[in-house]
């Protein structure tokens, strides 16, 4: 019998793709990739810097909802649209998991959902013994 757990975020996208922002099976949280889209589905307004908090904002409020928190985090992917917007994103990856240093990675994408979404990012979590 399965122990799995969801959360949505609000994204227009989940229901209309039929996801979910995060789903926790025993002590492992996957959380989807995850555009800068406010509350009222709107796109956050911005740089890549900009874009890339709000993604990782929702991402840990996802975690957190699941029982998890950002030092839990063993794996991230940050999807940019330019190659400049590298340092900036991974500037606030930092701030976000600094102390959990998780494995990363970070590419080049040609589009992702909404043209002017500049960075997509999606996060596993681990909890539990280190």
């Amino acid at each position: 019998m399965s122990n799995r757990k969801r959360t949505t975020s609000g994204s227009p996208f989940e229901d209309q793709f039929g996801f979910c922002r995060a789903i926790r099976e025993g002590n492992r949280i996957i959380v989807a990739g995850t555009g800068p889209v406010e509350p009222d589905g709107s796109t956050t307004p911005g740089g890549a810097a900009k874009q890339a908090d709000r993604c990782l904002a929702i991402i840990v409020a996802a975690i957190e909802e699941l029982g998890g928190s950002a030092k839990d985090v063993v794996r991230t992917r940050m999807l940019l649209t330019d190659f400049d917007d590298q340092e900036a994103v991974g500037d606030v990856h930092a701030r976000y998991f600094g102390e959990a240093r998780p494995a990363a990675t970070m590419a080049g994408v040609a589009w992702l959902c909404r043209r002017e979404w500049k960075v997509e990012i999606e996060a596993e979590a681990v909890i539990g013994d280190d």
